[in-house]
């Protein structure tokens, strides 16, 4: 069973240090960024399962980061982080594809709840993906009969 590997996404250092050391207590493989740039690189070399992303960065902003995510690595799930301020912005981000978003501040127990739930949507649209894929190589017992009789 593959472990949950999640990246938290924030420029505010403390809420990422903290967070990641209290989600590594708890068995958890936590990346962090810094920025909506730093984040994408990580993606590139690491396979990462959900991503917590806050809205509001300076530079790339959460939005234009999600898009990015979604259209590299669509199987990302995306969970927005957003302040009181820009909950447009978290409704902005469920149309683009995010998973699921979450105010500031947000408990480290609701903070996991959502990433497992992401990470269980993950499993189940990888298993249909194989399925499909299978099912795209195998035969059906009325091909594997006609190719006996021929």
């Amino acid at each position: 069973m593959e472990k949950l590997r999640m990246m938290l996404v924030d420029d505010e250092e403390r809420f990422l240090i903290t967070t990641q050391k209290l989600l590594s207590k708890k068995g958890y493989d936590v990346l962090i960024a810094n920025s909506g740039t730093e984040a994408l690189d990580l993606l590139n070399q690491k396979n990462v399962h959900v991503v917590i992303l806050d809205v509001k960065m300076p530079g790339m902003d959460g939005i234009e980061t999600l898009r990015e995510i979604k259209t590299r690595f669509p199987l990302t799930e995306v969970i927005m982080l957003t302040g009181h301020a820009t909950v447009e912005s978290a409704v902005d981000g469920l149309k683009s594809g995010a998973t699921d978003y979450l105010m500031k501040p947000t408990g480290l127990d609701e903070l996991i709840h959502k990433a497992e739930d992401a990470f269980a949507k993950r499993q189940r649209m990888e298993e249909k993906i194989r399925l499909a894929q299978s099912k795209k190589f195998m035969k059906s017992p009325r091909e594997i009969i006609r190719e006996g009789e021929g």
